[in-house]
């Protein structure tokens, strides 16, 4: 298949009106009517109408037909596909949007990406990239002619072909727009460091309803226009959603202005129904934008401080089902929510059902837009830009075609020094600070670190050091003392982890690279996004060949369930882990490292990589040092595998498997290897530490998962294995359940139990504590009951004990707080 890089070939009538330039807040509205008859000529009218005409036709032919797509015969029942699916309501603004957008491309030779937040919309994409002929160069079997065009709308939401949604495999989009309210994040996010870019971003009036679009609004106070490109946000104002009216439509004009004017837009409104009309309103309005977007831009590149412009915007109020039937048995279509999805059913069996759809189809007058073959009017055609200008080739929207390979440094540079193994305190996560520090500095146009308000916190402050946080509201005086705010700033930070995710997921596939840090716990504020990402790259990696690898996502959780004893139980969840298991292995990684060079290693590993969802667990908090970092390389790449300097088995069968996974449960793993060294010194013990949490799953299941045979050198079957984990218990055994020797695994992990504890209680509280781990020990090691019940009973004091001081002091006891490994 070719690669889309662009190489080959209703209601009142209303008025066009715009916001008047704001100071300090909105002030009376003033309306700016369009004057005369607009910038087009009668002619231009009729070509730019011809070629919506035909995606509105096209729209219709997909969503209904699997044969006679020109109609060269009356309807018949088994023109129509059995199951009516996709979405018509929003599908003719957008397809009208496109086709402006394309004029001013010619004109102007414009730099676009068309984002289409209503992603149910589809029709109204795919039927432009049809027409501009990159649906047939990227799929040679949906050809330019009237078989092609069989075929073209037969797939439409088929099954065995694509879905009813923007998906991946539309050229032209990087935003399905499956889950509504990302759309602007990723419009902005792919207009960071891109300066000649605009990123049309059409935003449906449902839509906006969602909690992501609305903070995503905000976007604008970061994104600098001596060095970005522009975001053109386009609010769609259909009013209705699947089946209720939507806010925005039903405020009044100068509320919806003021709205908009309060974000630091300059909103401009287009609103009709009138074809005529609004093809007039809606060039002379996107004339406008573009000119007031240049001028911005000039301005901003000739000053040394830009400041921060009131970008414009465009409302565009048009009726829901634009162009479809007015009403059918006595309901209303066009400008309801009945034309939300398929305005009418049954047409196979309803023959009036059938006759409508037929005179709806033929009303686009289908004979005027293509020839007995099905291609499309020469005249018409001329309309669409060439080569890589058409949006649906635009190589922006298969970003893997530009992306450049990372110039990464050496992390062994950042390596903490260890000498005697587990004595040496460090902050795991400052070091990879100073590695990303330089990774921005020698990539400062294709690399962006972004979180919410933490990059101090998580320590990674390092980073501040090449480059401040983004930031172009207002500047104070004390913002210069440690804000580290700054007008060129490519550090992103702000309180909403989904605006934050949507601008790095925008800049990964537009070809960059990045990095994504939060809280372990609040991590669960973009489950849905994350979902949405790894269903993406699932189908962009495996089921698309034409578009080419991105950047991997990389996502840090720092600040972790076992450090977050002083914020208390609502910081305590170490479950974002569990729901990425969820998604497809090919897209899927999770590294929890020990310390703070295995951390270095997986670190780099992930910013090598494409194509996958890297999530790395490492706390910020000081933590002891077990590996050199040339230890820590041949562990990393392993996966998992024997520290043998905490073993007893050399040479011998072991007794107990000790395994661990995280930093802390690795600490507690090791202090009751060595209770158990001390005390039971004819325990033959083998432990195991495991970075890769992937190592534990079946190699039928995860590419990075094990054999039952390398699963059985480390973890002999018929022995207890005895495992320290980061997370739930029950995520162990969701991934080793294949293993024959699952049966042997007992797994201690975090139980929902938690407070404003000493980070010693917590582990105490959920049995993840070294005293807990020696008890299950002796508990399950065949004949150590009756030999070890001394040492079993002093466990159990040891607990009792260090609750107690716990409570009473407000601290652990100093030989649990500063407990180093002696072995």
């Amino acid at each position: 298949m070719a690669h889309p890089t662009g190489t080959g070939s209703s209601e009142e009538s209303g008025s066009s009106w715009s916001a008047r330039e704001q100071g300090e807040g909105p002030s009376t509205p003033a309306r700016e009517r369009t004057q005369g008859g607009g910038p087009l000529t009668t002619r231009e009218v009729e070509l730019m109408n011809a070629y919506w005409r035909a995606c509105n036709y096209l729209a219709v032919g997909m969503i209904y037909l699997q044969d006679n797509p020109l109609l060269h015969r009356p309807l018949v029942p088994t023109d129509v596909k059995h199951r009516l699916l996709g979405h018509w309501g929003a599908s003719p603004a957008l397809s009208f949007v496109w086709v402006h957008l394309n004029r001013l491309i010619v004109e102007q030779g414009l730099d676009v990406v068309f984002v289409a937040g209503p992603g149910h919309g589809a029709p109204g994409v795919l039927g432009p990239a049809y027409l501009e002929g990159t649906y047939s160069e990227v799929y040679p079997d949906k050809s330019p002619d009237e078989e092609g065009m069989r075929k073209f709308f037969k797939q439409f939401s088929f099954p065995g072909h694509i879905g009813s949604h923007v998906t991946p495999e539309t050229p032209g989009s990087i935003h399905e727009g499956g889950e509504l309210g990302y759309s602007l994040s990723h419009a902005y996010g792919m207009a960071f460091d891109n300066p000649d870019l605009i990123v049309a971003c059409v935003v449906g009036d449902g839509e906006a309803e969602t909690g992501p679009l609305a903070t995503a609004w905000h976007s604008n106070k970061f994104l600098n226009p001596a060095r970005d490109g522009a975001v053109l946000p386009i609010l769609n104002l259909n009013g209705y959603k699947i089946a209720n009216p939507t806010i925005l439509a039903r405020i009044s004009p100068e509320e919806l202005e003021s709205l908009f004017v309060g974000y630091g837009y300059k909103p401009y409104f287009v609103e009709g129904s009138d074809p005529a009309q609004m093809h007039q309103k809606m060039a002379e309005t996107l004339e406008r934008a573009v000119e007031e977007i240049r001028a911005l831009q000039k301005t901003a590149r000739q000053t040394d401080t830009p400041t921060r412009p009131r970008w414009p915007m465009i409302v565009l109020r048009s009726p829901k089902g634009w162009t479809g039937p007015k009403e059918l048995d006595g309901h209303k279509l066009e400008g309801s929510w009945r034309s939300h999805q398929v305005p009418f059913a049954n047409v196979r069996e309803n023959p009036s059902h059938l006759k409508a759809l037929e005179d709806w189809m033929r009303s686009y007058r289908p004979e005027e837009l293509f020839d007995a073959q099905g291609r499309l009017n020469p005249e018409v055609r001329s309309l669409a830009p060439k080569g890589s200008r058409r949006m649906s080739a635009n190589p922006h929207a298969n970003g893997g075609l530009l992306r450049k390979t990372l110039r990464l440094p050496d992390f062994r540079d950042y390596a903490v020094k260890v000498g005697t193994r587990g004595t040496t305190l460090h902050e795991n996560t400052k070091p990879l600070g100073e590695f990303l520090r330089d990774i921005m500095r020698d990539n400062p146009t294709n690399f962006r670190v972004f979180g919410p308000d933490e990059t101090a916190s998580n320590r990674l402050q390092a980073i501040y050091q090449v480059s401040k946080k983004a930031w172009m509201a207002n500047l104070l005086p004390e913002d210069l003392d440690g804000g580290e705010l700054a007008r060129d700033g490519r550090v992103m930070e702000m309180l909403s982890e989904h605006t934050l995710l949507g601008w790095l997921e925008g800049y990964l596939l537009t070809g960059r690279h990045g990095l994504f840090h939060t809280y372990e716990a609040f991590a669960h504020v973009i489950d849905s996004m994350f979902n949405q990402h790894a269903k993406w790259l699932d189908i962009s990696k495996n089921h698309v060949s034409w578009r080419a690898p991105v950047a991997s996502e990389n996502i840090l959780l720092s600040s972790t369930v076992w450090r977050q004893d002083h914020n208390g139980f609502s910081h305590q969840d170490p479950g974002f882990i569990d729901l990425v298991t969820n998604k497809s292995g090919s897209v899927t990684r999770i590294y929890l490292p020990p310390d703070a060079n295995t951390l270095l290693v997986v670190a780099d590993q992930c910013l090598r990589s494409t194509d996958c969802v890297n999530v790395i667990v490492a706390d910020k908090q000081k933590h002891l040092q077990f590996t050199s970092i040339d230890e820590a390389v041949s562990h990393c790449a392993k996966g998992f595998g024997i520290w043998k300097r905490a073993s007893t088995d050399q040479d011998a069968e072991p007794d107990v498997i000790m395994a661990s996974c995280g930093d802390v449960a690795t600490q507690e793993a090791l202090a009751a290897a060595s209770i158990l060294r001390a005390r039971a010194p004819n325990l033959k013990l083998r432990f195991v530490n495991i970075v890769d949490l992937f190592k534990l799953q079946s190699s039928a299941d995860h590419p990075h998962g094990s054999t039952q045979r390398e699963i059985q050198s480390l973890f002999p079957p018929g022995k207890p294995i005895i495992f320290s984990f980061h997370g739930y218990a029950s995520l162990i055994h969701k991934l080793a359940y294949r293993f024959i020797n699952h049966e042997d695994l007992h797994v201690h992990g975090y139980r929902e139990k938690g407070n404003i504890n000493t980070p010693f209680e917590l582990a105490i509280l959920n049995e993840t504590s070294r005293f807990h781990l020696v008890i299950d020990v002796i508990d399950r090691v065949t004949g150590m009951q009756a030999k070890a019940g001394h040492l079993k009973e002093e466990m159990r004091n040891a607990i009792l004990d260090n609750l107690a001081y716990a409570h009473e002091h407000g601290k652990d006891r100093p030989e649990i707080a500063d407990w180093t490994w002696p072995d």
